[in-house]
């Protein structure tokens, strides 16, 4: 039997109000699962729900802008000691054998730094030996390289002579024109070596106190946390400094696998400045993605202009190959399990780094988000009041101390101490 349909079964007063004001008099599920009538005036749930979200969103995003802001005008502080701290990471698992082995800390460290920059001033010596060697070689076949090039347009008809002449004056035109911003740039440059000198020093001075006195360092920074928090502070510091350390020490094997190939390969195919284009694989492996591209391309160009495009080529082949034995075998490998971020969230944050802080920004922002990732997981799940693991230690320690354990140098609260 056909039945009247619900609409219809409302009362007098609601057919005579209207179908949307029957719907405006249906009362509104509250939080509690109750059903009430929702005031006169009274602000949806949802969009009181969304407000609450946006000015908490806003206020976070109005610290992380600040905190960015400090970064940036204190740069020259900050990026000494991000490189101090990652030296640290890097230099550790061997000072702390050296400890284990019982050498005075003091000796340990003099090996430490001493032995870093015999390797530095090694590599640079290297470089600087060879470019002295083989550059008036390099610039002579550059430079018939050139001329080939500029016969090569003028027999193919995409150039006239008096064109290309043209362009070759009005290039020195431009440099002679502007001659005063060629000189003010000279003195920024000269500002900027003496900035990197100051900041090299300054970040050497960190790597030593890092490794002399960690443990005061670390205490004190824990002390400006309320003593109920110190237990979770601690146990995420000890596993975020955990993963700076796997980062370190992996991403010097990957670099390390991607210069010695592509130096040999450059060697082998008689392509000049071997050594300089693996020194500057080796710095550009630690921006992940960007800085290989750019240093295999510079290794292509310099075998261009020198060896002629099939030794280019065949160049091209070995940094193509280098990079793809990376991307998918050590990479997953070992940088997969050292640092836990996903590939695409590492092209975003080397990207973002990059926008920020330039150079600096991409070559910090694997380790900083993976500190930052590690750190945020421990706090989530909880892990922290299970104990840290024992490879979780940190720069001061030997023996790693359970979390939650009283510190020795925390005053007990009997004693009416306040940290």
């Amino acid at each position: 039997m056909w039945r009247r349909p619900r609409l219809c079964q409302m009362s007098d007063e609601n057919r005579r109000g209207g179908f949307w004001d029957f719907l405006r008099s249906r009362p509104a599920p509250t939080a509690a699962g109750e059903i009430r009538a929702r005031e006169p005036g009274e602000v949806p749930t949802g969009l009181r729900n969304a407000t609450a979200y946006a000015w908490r969103f806003l206020v976070i995003a109005g610290a992380i802008a600040v905190l960015v802001w400090l970064v940036i005008t204190f740069k020259l502080l900050v990026i000494p000691m991000l490189v101090a701290i990652l030296l640290t990471a890097l230099l550790y698992p061997g000072f702390l054998l050296m400890l284990r082995l019982r050498l005075p800390r003091v000796l340990a460290i003099v090996v430490s730094v001493i032995g870093t920059l015999a390797i530095v001033t090694g590599l640079i010596w290297l470089v600087v030996w060879q470019i002295g060697r083989e550059a008036g070689e390099v610039r002579d076949r550059a430079g018939r390289a050139l001329l080939d090039l500029r016969d090569w347009v003028i027999d193919n008809g995409l150039l006239t002579d008096k064109q290309i002449g043209d362009a070759f004056t009005a290039v020195f035109d431009f440099v002679r024109e502007q001659a005063d911003a060629l000189l003010s740039g000279a003195l920024t440059v000269g500002t900027t070596v003496g900035h990197f000198g100051a900041g090299l020093l300054l970040a050497l001075f960190i790597l030593i106190c890092l490794l002399a006195d960690g443990a005061s360092i670390w205490r004190w920074t824990l002390r400006l946390f309320p003593r109920e928090a110190r237990p979770a502070v601690d146990a995420s510091a000890r596993n975020g400094w955990q993963t700076l350390i796997n980062y370190a020490r992996t991403q010097i094997i990957v670099a390390t696998i991607d210069a010695v190939g592509i130096g040999i390969g450059a060697l082998l195919l008689g392509v000049p400045l071997a050594i300089p284009i693996a020194v500057l694989v080796f710095l550009g492996a630690f921006v992940p993605f960007v800085g290989a591209i750019v240093t295999g391309a510079v290794a292509v160009v310099i075998a261009l202009v020198y060896n002629g495009v099939w030794i280019a080529v065949a160049m091209l082949a070995v940094v193509l190959l280098v990079q793809q034995v990376e991307s998918h075998l050590l990479q997953p490998l070992l940088m997969g399990s050292a640092v836990k971020v996903h590939p695409l969230a590492v092209v975003l944050v080397v990207a973002g780094g990059s926008m920020i802080g330039g150079i600096a920004g991409a070559l910090f922002a694997v380790p900083v988000a993976a500190f930052i990732n590690v750190v945020a997981v421990t706090l989530a799940s909880g892990s922290w009041r299970t104990g840290t693991p024992p490879d979780a230690e940190l720069i001061w320690s030997t023996v790693p101390r359970t979390v939650g354990a009283p510190d020795p140098d925390e005053p007990h609260p009997s004693e009416g101490k306040h940290a």
